[in-house]
């Protein structure tokens, strides 16, 4: 949920900035009140829909998450006034909406334990998302084909790292599709190329203690 980096042009409002940058237009907030209009799990995915499909009706949204379309509807209405959504352009009588922003970073504001809260139980449902999302994948598809197989992984690791450290890797993770970066627009697609999904999740242990500094005695011992 981290935005792109290298923002330009930021337009500033308590607790949220928007901005524009090569990616297009961005959102950061730690807002509660804003976290809160999304903090649902119905609104995690119908935005996650419009993140994919760029554009959508309710009718639209209700059959790929089995809702009504007056479900959805309200749904929809209350993303909008948030602010993460925006209508697209009608077709005919069809009045599609569509996302809002290319990316958003939803961390939450340093200090405020409504935000803190907030922003967990959002990254918490995204990750239920991406993990159905995949769960849906392999048992469809399995592990696809000779073709694509080496290009499907699950992968995990546990390394032992200070807060700097993990800072850093959380940002070299950020960047690591940077290389795609343009793909969006058809025309610049290498012929044979898929849609792929990356989902990546970092954290450090709080149940076990940090390591001590030398001459300092270890809270196990």
């Amino acid at each position: 949920m981290a935005a792109e980096r290298g923002a330009q042009g930021a337009e500033q409002q308590t607790g949220t900035e928007v901005f524009e940058d090569a990616g297009g237009r961005g959102l950061r907030t730690g807002d509660p009140a804003l976290l809160r209009a999304l903090a649902h799990p119905l609104r995690v995915e119908i935005l996650a829909l419009l993140d994919e499909l760029g554009e959508a009706t309710a009718t639209q949204l209700a059959e790929k998450v089995g809702e009504s379309p007056s479900n959805c509807s309200f749904h929809l209405r209350q993303l909008a006034k948030a602010g993460f959504i925006e209508r697209a352009e009608a077709q005919g009588t069809s009045k599609p909406w569509k996302s809002a922003h290319s990316s958003r970073d939803l961390r939450p504001e340093a200090g405020n334990p409504e935000s803190m809260r907030t922003s967990a139980s959002i990254a918490s449902m995204y990750v239920q998302h991406e993990a159905n999302r995949m769960v849906d994948f392999l048992t469809r598809h399995g592990l696809g084909n000779e073709e694509w197989l080496p290009g499907i992984t699950v992968n995990s690791a546990t390394v032992w790292a200070t807060p700097a450290e993990l800072a850093q890797l959380a940002e070299d993770v950020h960047h690591i599709v940077d290389r795609f970066r343009g793909r969006k627009d058809p025309a610049n697609r290498p012929p044979g190329s898929r849609k792929a999904h990356l989902f990546a999740t970092l954290n450090p242990d709080f149940d076990l203690p940090a390591t001590p500094a030398a001459g300092e005695e270890s809270p196990e011992a």
